[in-house]
């Protein structure tokens, strides 16, 4: 099992600030199969050859897709590229304004990530896997978060595990990895839904979304 994680928002609280967002998303990317993200990364490739940087010199192709600024048009010609079997999206958006002010801090904020992080992954059918399972996360943390993430992750997943399944965590930058690329995609569409109300690229598929739910979310 391949697991990708990214989040899309910002854990700021300073929602005197434009930039500050309402909620928070992390979504994963799950992969049953070898095969999935070979075709991921096929239908990347794809997309970026034909849909991005077919007239562009090759000093400035883009090499990677972002949900941020990619067209509706060209995320839905991705997606179109995709085969519809052996991957599913999990997702939990954090209702921000419902956190307490202890987790408000530096450190509150890492265990607010890491426990919502935790929380997801816990709603993955782990207990019935029979193959190894490896977990990529886009790097955005400093070694010291990402120490504290692995090891907190690592100690409450691999009891879920069957015994035989090992458990590795990678961090890895976004232009390294299709998959992380793909995560992302998927990730600003839910952010999109809960943040803006825009739903058209979720909409897309949202179907592919086997749990989400919205955390601290108003009475």
């Amino acid at each position: 099992m391949y697991i990708y994680l990214d989040e899309s928002g910002d854990l700021g609280f300073d929602f005197t600030k434009s930039k500050t967002t309402r909620k928070f998303v992390i979504t994963l990317l799950v992969c049953d199969t070898q095969t999935a993200p070979r075709h991921f990364k096929k239908a990347v490739r794809r997309t970026l050859k034909n849909k991005i940087n077919r007239k562009r010199r090759r000093a400035k192709c883009t090499l990677e897709l972002k949900g941020s600024n990619t067209s509706i048009e060209i995320k839905k010609y991705f997606f179109k590229q995709l085969k519809d079997n052996d991957w599913q999206l999990y997702t939990v958006i954090l209702n921000k304004a419902r956190v307490h002010n202890h987790l408000r801090t530096a450190a509150g904020k890492s265990k607010l990530y890491n426990f919502l992080a935790r929380f997801l992954i816990d709603k993955l059918p782990l207990r019935r896997t029979f193959t190894n399972v490896r977990l990529v996360v886009d790097r955005s943390k400093n070694r010291e978060e990402i120490r504290d993430f692995n090891q907190y992750v690592k100690n409450q997943i691999e009891g879920l595990l069957p015994l035989n399944t090992d458990f590795t965590v990678e961090h890895l930058n976004s232009h390294e990895s299709a998959c992380l690329q793909v995560v992302d995609l998927f990730c600003w569409g839910i952010f999109r839904k809960y943040e803006q109300s825009d739903t058209e690229w979720y909409n897309a598929f949202g179907h592919k979304i086997r749990y989400e739910t919205e955390y601290l979310r108003e009475p």
